[in-house]
């Protein structure tokens, strides 16, 4: 019986890195026209927001009426599809061994994955409207690189938001969703740095500036978020210790 549990779920996590591999060479040939089932929703979130209007143009992106900004194919956001994908099923996959799943929790995965995708897309092209109206001086960064360090700091939040949520859902054991809160970590540096270094040295190619400066973002980045909960987790692990201490203080000096 473990065997064939086992089986299955070699089987669903070959189907799992299957999509996500189809998807992303789909990504890396398609045209604005062919990622509208991303791109329009997403348009339509921003206007809600912002309330700029967006007009389509082919081949271009939905491009504000004063022609000053545009949503285009590297803002559909699919990368980030694909890590949040691969976050909920492997998670799913890998830590919940013991559950019986059955064959709908790959596509349940998929649509909360694309929900979530639309979501930060919308606040990331919003802030990044913001941004260009006007751009703040934090730094000294030029406005490429705050607009890198906006979309890491936004894709990350809502991927670590979904495995929160996931989490609270599955379980209400708060030391466990913290020891665990590493994991989207380690998902979202595979699919965002581990892939493209991996297929640089499969192509034999020396990283190039521009890589090395979003190698650095994409590392330094996500631990805004992650080095405050593990530095409360560690607080917290060693508060039974320090309050120990305090006490045989007290004794001591009383």
């Amino acid at each position: 019986m473990n065997r064939k549990v086992n089986w299955n779920r070699l089987a669903q996590v070959a189907v799992v890195l299957l999509m996500a591999l189809v998807l992303k060479q789909y990504y890396s040939t398609a045209s604005v026209n062919q990622l509208r089932w991303i791109l329009a929703p997403t348009k339509i979130l921003v206007s809600l927001i912002s309330g700029e209007s967006f007009q389509f143009e082919p081949y271009a992106g939905y491009i504000t009426s004063d022609h000053t900004f545009v949503i285009a194919a590297a803002c559909a956001g699919v990368n980030f599809l694909i890590t949040a994908f691969l976050m909920l099923s492997l998670k799913k996959l890998w830590l919940d061994q013991s559950a019986k799943l059955s064959s709908s929790f790959i596509p349940t995965a998929a649509l909360f994955a694309y929900l979530t995708t639309l979501a930060a897309n919308a606040v990331r092209i919003t802030v990044a409207l913001e941004l260009q109206r006007r751009p703040p001086d934090i730094g000294g960064m030029t406005p490429g690189e705050l607009h890198r360090f906006e979309g890491i700091l936004v894709y990350f939040g809502f991927l670590l938001l979904l495995f929160v949520i996931s989490e609270r859902r599955r379980t209400k054991n708060t030391p466990r969703l913290r020891s665990l809160s590493i994991f989207p970590l380690l998902i979202y540096y595979l699919t965002t740095l581990a892939i493209p270094l991996a297929n640089s040295a499969y192509r034999q190619k020396f990283l190039e500036g521009d890589f090395r400066e979003h190698l650095v973002f994409v590392l330094l980045t996500p631990l805004i978020f992650i080095v405050p909960v593990a530095a409360f987790r560690y607080l917290k692990s060693n508060r039974p210790l320090t309050r120990q201490l305090r006490l045989s203080r007290f004794r001591v000096f009383s």
